[in-house]
């Protein structure tokens, strides 16, 4: 049955902000979502009125009831359990994700995985065409979800579409692998808007049209032969900097951030990654780098130490469980080797950290290490100069969207070159006081011009301009 809401602005994403959790006894509580694109979307959503936001509610079986929460209006939609394992391990993080990111582990295809995902996708798009109002503004998110597009399209073509791809969009070459590459490009194609991290994601995204499809491109816009037009464009991502800032300014944080520096015995220089234990964040690659240094003596424990955040991901997938056990051996041979008695060369953990303790550990950091070997834009890089004192500074990837925006300021890296990051690391520990303030008040400036708020009013003026779609 249609929703009997309908609304004149429809997100839909993978995830809902908050998951539902039933316990044994059927007692419902509400937790915040994990991830990147939930931490951004949540501020863009709050206070919007005429909203509505479709996703998963963090349990297979039944999709629950429609509900309010922060005066969101939240629409679930129901994943089985063999879909959850289909749909959303396999094909969207085993397939689309490798693909996406370099294949920095090997892709797997299965059939059966194609077809969930198509399943799914439709059914956000008939929950989407059931709320949108006439002529309503539907922004759909991510790679879960690259069919909807054009799914919608042929429901309700009296709406406007966007999508924004939160990650990397691959060469034509890596593209080409995918089973149902042309079907993904044509889902895309049904927005009249598309939005991609940097601009190398979206000419990715022009040349695969251009040479899979056949379609004539003109500059950024693809003309779909039907009188109807595609734009596609970058749109980089940001954070809600102003709220981080003030958070960050906070007493309580700042008392936070003391006691954290006098738990980890003062040292002299405090070292910090926050990751997704992810295969595309180069956490190995780091961890190598800082033993290098300790086994050479070029670092003495004594006055340095690094934090490392690992927050749990997809855990039931075996590239992941092994990447677990590599980075904890390692950093179980770092520990063993170098680390002095009561203070260990790497405090690691593989949990979840409430938003004001991770804020607490930026102030605390005199160095970010945001080295991943393939991301979209990573965030970390933009919260940790919005918190960070002024004499902080970021060793930043190349291969990250935010060194687009954040080159000028950062120590830029090639993370896959251990002789290099290891020359970067101690670049920007011994940098002098006066470049590393001068360089972090750049980036906090950047960040700061450039909020998440400006962002999506970027994306949403980029939507609105798309050419008006032929009659039907």
């Amino acid at each position: 049955m249609p929703d009997p809401k309908t609304f004149d602005f429809v997100i839909a994403a993978n995830r809902l902000p908050v998951d539902q959790n039933t316990d044994d006894e059927g007692n419902v509580t509400i937790s915040r979502s994990p991830g990147g694109l939930v931490t951004a979307m949540e501020s863009v959503m709050r206070g919007r009125e005429g909203a509505a936001w479709i996703g998963w509610a963090g349990e297979t079986g039944e999709a629950p009831e429609p509900f309010e929460d922060n005066d969101m209006y939240l629409v679930p939609i129901g994943l089985s359990d063999d879909e959850h394992v289909d749909y959303y391990e396999g094909f969207s993080n085993d397939s689309i994700w490798p693909l996406y990111h370099d294949v920095i582990v090997p892709a797997t295809f299965k059939r059966r995985w194609r077809t969930a995902y198509e399943r799914v996708n439709q059914r956000f798009a008939q929950k989407i065409a059931d709320l949108a109002a006439p002529e309503a503004t539907v922004w759909v998110h991510d790679y879960q979800l690259q069919l909807a597009p054009a799914m919608v399209r042929e429901l309700r073509p009296d709406v406007r579409i966007g999508w924004f791809n939160h990650i990397p969009f691959p060469p034509v070459e890596l593209f080409m692998q995918l089973p149902g590459r042309e079907d993904l490009l044509w889902g895309l194609l049904g927005a009249d808007f598309l939005g991609f991290q940097r601009s190398a994601d979206a000419e990715n995204f022009l040349r695969a049209c251009r040479r899979l499809l056949h379609v004539r491109v003109r500059g950024d816009v693809v003309h779909h032969g039907d009188g109807r037009t595609t734009r596609a464009a970058a749109v980089p991502i940001s954070i809600d900097s102003h709220d981080v800032y003030a958070l960050a300014h906070s007493d309580a944080v700042r008392e936070r951030a003391a006691q954290i520096r006098k738990d980890l015995g003062n040292p002299k220089k405090l070292l910090l990654g926050v990751d997704r234990l992810d295969y595309t964040k180069g956490i190995r690659h780091r961890l190598k780098a800082y033993g290098e240094l300790l086994a050479e003596g070029t670092l003495d424990p004594a006055d340095v130490t690094l934090v490392q955040v690992a927050t749990p991901s997809r855990e039931r997938l075996q590239a992941y469980r092994t990447l677990r056990g590599q980075v904890e051996q390692t950093v179980g041979q770092i520990n063993g080797e170098h680390s002095p008695i009561g203070s260990p060369a790497v405090t690691y953990m593989h949990r979840s950290f409430p938003r004001e303790e991770m804020i607490a550990l930026f102030v605390a950091a005199d160095v970010a290490l945001v080295t991943p070997l393939r991301d979209g834009m990573n965030l970390v890089a933009k919260e940790y100069v919005t918190c960070c004192a002024d004499d902080g500074a970021l060793v930043l990837s190349e291969f990250t969207g935010a060194a687009t925006e954040l080159a000028r300021g950062s120590f830029l890296c090639n993370p896959h070159d251990i002789r290099s990051l290891k020359k970067t690391i101690m670049a920007a520990i011994e940098a002098p006081e006066k470049e590393r303030r001068s360089q972090m008040r750049r980036l906090r400036k950047v960040v700061l011009d450039n909020d998440v708020q400006k962002w999506a009013g970027h994306f949403l003026a980029a939507l609105e301009a798309a050419p008006e779609r032929p009659a039907s």
